[in-house]
């Protein structure tokens, strides 16, 4: 019989801690390079989509063992509209084989799945099984996992700004209130999470594309040449490692 490596991530039981705690509790991922990946390989950049989700599904269930409590994957942003018809309806089949096919198989490792952007002009199969994932999973807790689709840190923005308008207008909340960071932040998309402390965009852009404009004011940003479908847990750990060594004064100056 095989021996199992309880050194090796995807065997650590649930009610463990983390094997290495890197002090990093909200990891944000900008995971881009899926087309450039197929294209290098001859392959339609579908195929690339689809081995991007795959690497997905293996970030996730390594990172409660880094110490990580939070994960935040952008996976189609409101700018993706202008890309073409057969790729946006092949993204949009993408998205949900794999939230239908991997749902339960989170959950079951404690995963609570959240997901944020504008559900408007989405299919509505595809909103009815993220709001059903979501009641699903909401009450575990060993990693939170959000995935922007058809998000746009702008456009949330001008939404949670219209939604306090609203409720001024409606004498729901003081002149005062109106004018607080606190105020805005509960009407953003993410309410009730924390801020990320690292953002990582792959693929070698350093561009932050519209992505948590507001949540990642403080946040570090690693960028990385890894094209996303290449982005391993090993170079996962190995950012999460360097993390440590970066001095965040948040504004301040230490003595």
């Amino acid at each position: 019989m095989a021996l199992t490596d309880p050194t090796d991530p995807k065997n650590a039981p649930l009610d463990a801690g983390p094997i290495t705690d890197y002090g990093v509790r909200h990891v944000a991922i900008i995971m881009d390079g899926n087309g450039r990946w197929a294209k290098n390989k001859g392959w339609p950049r579908l195929a690339g989509h689809r081995r991007g989700a795959e690497r997905i599904k293996e970030i996730t269930r390594v990172a409660p063992d880094y110490g990580v409590t939070h994960l935040t994957v952008y996976a189609f942003s409101t700018e993706n509209w202008k890309r073409s018809t057969e790729e946006v309806l092949g993204l949009m089949g993408i998205f949900s084989r794999y939230i239908e096919k991997e749902a339960d198989a989170l959950s079951s490792l404690g995963v609570r799945m959240r997901f944020i952007g504008s559900r408007g002009r989405l299919d509505g199969r595809l909103s009815k099984l993220m709001t059903s994932i979501e009641e699903r999973t909401q009450h575990n807790s060993r990693l939170t996992m959000t995935v922007a689709i058809n998000y746009g840190g702008r456009h949330e923005l001008m939404r949670a700004g219209a939604q306090l308008a609203k409720d001024y207008a409606a004498g729901l909340i003081s002149e005062e209130d109106l004018l607080s960071e606190a105020a805005l932040a509960d009407r953003l998309d993410t309410a009730g999470l924390p801020d990320p402390d690292l953002v990582i965009r792959t693929s070698g852009e350093t561009r932050t594309s519209n992505f948590l404009a507001w949540q990642a004011a403080y946040a570090e940003y690693e960028f990385t040449e890894t094209l996303w479908p290449d982005f391993t847990p090993a170079r996962l750990e190995e950012i999460l490692a360097g993390f440590g060594n970066r001095d965040r004064r948040f504004g301040g100056v230490k003595l």
